[in-house]
């Protein structure tokens, strides 16, 4: 435990017999984490026995003159402190034009401080537009990894492509992250990653591919731990050093299927839950290249937010997690009652809708994306019509919100709108009506769904029952379950989508290819086989 933080920390352990009104009342404690140990006094020439820089760099959050910067100093991750002394750190960044790093652009001096976790989050201002930079971290005598960022387009810019891959779900028990080897071949300006970075699960749940530390994770080291140990892995965190991301979470980098401040487990108190929660969205920040807008304050964390490319493509980046409601029928698969049909059941929360719809009306991009976590597409999960089942922790859960987000798309006539999905460990391709449930209503809009990077193991090609689903649910246009991500190329004429899989996660040597390509046409949410 870092000694600056412990005190708080400990007191946030005590906090199970306080209701929500006294833990919000607490937070404001929490939120005085992220300024601890700022000081002057870092010390400025560390000497280190082994490399600090084991969880590599990254980038994110671009825009078309900045770009966060981002590193960890823990030559020992997988320990309590990252196997570092309890002193503030002075780190040296530099940004160039070259991979070799002879044209400085940018240089600067940072803070590794102890409450965050020796973490490195750096704003490099005053960059050209629609550039490649490389840049790279120094402490003491210790050099980093060099990695590589772009700054995006310029908002009144009309690009002529976009070339990107989301991705989610990577449970590291159950499979390598075998598909970011491809996906650093594909040269892509731009990832996305939609939730399920970690998973919070005890050491042997989900296999034996490879095994968790320690139980299921609750204290702030226990998830900056469960972190380093997945970017550890020198193919998430080579993947991270090619080009900036942009992240949001879904339910396991806290706990799975949680719904805004309730567990999915009887009899937690809400207290003990959003003191959870605030460790687990400090590490979150912490391990993550984000701006300083999303520095959590206790147990709240602003991650929805807005970036363009140019003209060519808005993107809404949303948070389905923090503000929901309970998932309704008890979070069983069910048909659309009332209970999932209630106008009172939100999975955006009132401050994230109204911002959604205010940007929706603002926009002007050709293309206009909803980067978000869980499946829009309504899929009747059991084929039967007459006893029709549903996901209710999926946007099913939130009919009448989503009859709701649809409307304003169509009313609207927001331009080419399409929907980016993760959660759901296999690849689907829907196109979305106002009410899916019926099939003789307009399209609207056209979502992509993305599988998993391991989780779940090595899936299957063809899933069960699969005349069955495409019969009984007529948006769906594809599905298959194998691992993997999807690439997207976007032009002002057309968005297409290649789902790569890899046909083996549960050990070395796993081989990608395209299992299937779709486009969608400017002006039409039809989806044709590329």
């Amino acid at each position: 435990m870092n000694h600056s933080t412990q005190p708080i920390i400990q007191s946030v352990k005590n906090l199970g017999r306080l209701d929500r009104r006294h833990f919000m009342a607490f937070a404001g404690a929490l939120s005085a984490i992220p300024v601890l140990s700022r000081s002057s006094f870092a010390t400025r020439s560390p000497v280190f026995q082994s490399n600090p820089f084991t969880l590599g760099v990254a980038s994110g959050d671009p825009d078309a003159k900045s770009v966060v910067l981002w590193t960890r100093l823990a030559p020992e991750p997988k320990v309590p402190g990252g196997g570092m002394s309890p002193e503030t750190v002075e780190v040296k960044w530099e940004v160039a034009e070259d991979d070799s790093m002879k044209k400085i652009v940018a240089s600067g001096k940072s803070i590794a401080t102890i409450a965050l976790g020796l973490s490195v989050h750096v704003v490099v201002s005053g960059l050209e537009p629609i550039r490649w930079f490389w840049y790279r971290f120094q402490a003491g005598d210790a050099v980093s990894p060099v990695g590589r960022t772009r700054t995006l387009p310029t908002a009144d810019s009309t690009p002529e492509k976009l070339n990107f891959a989301f991705a989610s779900c990577q449970n590291y028990e159950q499979g390598l992250f075998t598909a970011y080897e491809q996906m650093a071949q594909d040269e892509l300006d731009l990832v996305f990653h939609l939730g399920d970075y970690i998973y919070e699960y005890e050491a042997g749940r989900n296999g034996k591919i490879r095994t968790h530390l320690g139980a299921e994770i609750n204290s702030l080291d226990d998830y900056r731990i469960r972190h380093a140990q997945y970017r550890a892995d020198p193919l998430l965190h080579g993947m991270h050093a090619k080009c900036p991301w942009f992240v949001t979470w879904d339910d396991h980098e806290f706990d799975n299927n949680c719904a805004g401040d309730i567990s999915e487990e009887v009899g937690v108190a809400t207290a003990t839950f959003l003191a959870r929660r605030a460790a687990a969205y400090q590490a979150y920040y912490e391990m993550m290249p984000l701006r300083a807008a999303c520095l959590p304050k206790g147990p709240n964390m602003l991650l929805f937010r807005s970036a363009s490319f140019g003209k060519l493509a808005q993107f809404q980046i949303l948070d389905t997690r923090q503000y929901r409601s309970d998932q309704p029928n008890f979070d069983k698969k069910s048909p659309l009652n009332d209970s999932a049909r209630s106008t009172t059941q939100s999975m955006l929360g009132n401050q994230q809708r109204d911002w959604l719809f205010d940007k929706l009306k603002q926009t002007d991009a050709q293309w206009n994306v909803l980067a978000q976590q869980v499946m829009m597409g309504m899929f009747m999960s059991n084929g039967d019509p007459t006893n029709p089942a549903y996901s209710m922790d999926q946007w099913p859960g939130y009919a009448a919100e989503r009859v709701k987000l649809m409307q304003t798309v169509k009313d609207l006539k927001v331009s080419n709108p399409i929907v980016l999905t993760g959660d759901i460990h296999s690849n689907w391709a829907n196109e979305l009506r106002i009410d899916d449930t019926r099939s003789e209503s307009p399209l609207v809009a056209t979502e992509f769904v993305g599988t998993s990077i391991s989780s779940g193991g090595n899936g299957a090609q063809n899933p069960a029952n699969l005349d069955k689903i495409y019969s009984a649910n007529p948006g769906v246009r594809f599905h298959n379950a194998e691992r993997g991500y999807v690439r997207c190329q976007v032009t002002p004429k057309s968005w297409q989508s290649d789902y790569v899989v890899v046909d083996q996660v549960t050990k070395p040597g796993g081989k990608s290819s395209v299992r299937a390509a779709f486009v969608v046409e400017s002006g039409n949410p039809k989806i044709q086989k590329a």
